[in-house]
């Protein structure tokens, strides 16, 4: 493990009424840059983040921050958004902003200047005098992140952080994440949306079922999945009862992600890229894209995950796993 780590899960494992949301975890978070929690609902993320944040502890194992056992100690050096979006409603926007920041150490008249500047940037700023309660769930949700950035933490841990955002939203809030990380701090993020993680990450880690089944940088686990894989893009009309049939030809492919106007495939043992090729074009059908790709993180997170999360529990209500 490195001595750069600034998170260190360390053999951890968590129960809650003889359910184990989390077993025998261990996985470092490198300083600088954004690293990526994923797995599938009930995967044991949210517990994970909350024995980071000393929110509660682990009953085996050991997690450290900084080099230091969790506490809550070390809050002013984290900002920390939860999975639960939690504001109180009768507060104006800007006053909730300046009562976060004052708890993280900030002045007064510090936390209203950064409040105010941060509601503009977020195109907010004509609601900083309204109640909470006056603010639709997406534009909460931006006042929560805000607080949550307000003291320049060097650690920001977001659980879950663009569910329920429109895309023009999540957008504005990724592009925040990005800009945090170039200046050298470290972000933590779960996700089970593998098209955010792969757009954003330097390194993930998968869990399924409270276990680890991926670690590593994002490059390296696409490479080390191998590259017998292809991208496959449909023109429109042209697929067919035959086309459908290469696509199921196990002889050829050995695992097929159809998303109807494109495909993501495996190549079966011993099947050459210009078989599949052949067969398609035999088969009448016009192709706009054959790639013979690495695989995308979403293709693996099937591969790895797929058995696990289909007998993962359908929500996250025992102990918020």
């Amino acid at each position: 493990m490195s001595d750069q780590a600034v998170v260190r899960i360390d053999h951890v494992t968590k129960r809650f009424a003889g359910h184990v949301a989390v077993r025998d975890l261990s996985f470092d978070v490198p300083r600088g840059g954004i690293f990526g929690l994923l797995g599938p609902n009930g995967a044991g993320k949210s517990t994970t983040i909350r024995m980071i944040m000393n929110v509660i502890t682990p009953d085996a194992g050991r997690v450290t921050v900084f080099g230091r056992p969790a506490s809550r100690d070390l809050s002013d050096r984290i900002g920390f958004l939860p999975e639960e979006r939690g504001l109180y409603k009768k507060m104006k926007v800007l006053e909730h902003l300046v009562f976060f920041a004052e708890i993280k150490g900030l002045s007064h008249r510090d936390a209203a200047r950064r409040g105010e500047a941060w509601l503009a940037r977020l195109g907010v700023a004509d609601w900083a005098q309204h109640k909470v309660e006056d603010l639709s769930k997406g534009m909460q949700q931006k006042v929560q992140f805000i607080g949550a950035l307000l003291h320049e933490p060097e650690l920001v841990v977001l659980d879950e952080p663009f569910s329920g955002l429109d895309p023009v939203n999540s957008q504005v809030m990724r592009d925040v994440v990005v800009e945090i990380a170039r200046q050298g701090r470290t972000v933590l993020f779960s996700t089970h949306i593998m098209e955010q993680a792969e757009k954003m990450c330097d390194h993930v880690v998968i869990i399924a079922r409270g276990r680890k089944v991926v670690d590593g940088r994002l490059a390296d686990v696409r490479r080390e999945a191998g590259t017998r894989h292809l991208v496959l893009g449909f023109a429109d009309g042209s697929r067919s009862p035959a086309a459908a049939a290469v696509l199921q030809d196990r002889t050829l492919l050995a695992r097929v992600h159809d998303y109807g106007a494109s495909a993501e495939a495996e190549l079966a043992p011993g099947a050459a890229p210009g078989r599949v090729l052949a067969a398609l074009v035999g088969a009448g059908v016009e192709l706009t894209r054959f790639e013979v790709a690495e695989p995308s993180l979403h293709s693996i997170f099937v591969a790895r995950v797929g058995a696990e999360a289909a007998v993962a529990p359908a929500s996250e209500e025992v102990g918020r796993a």
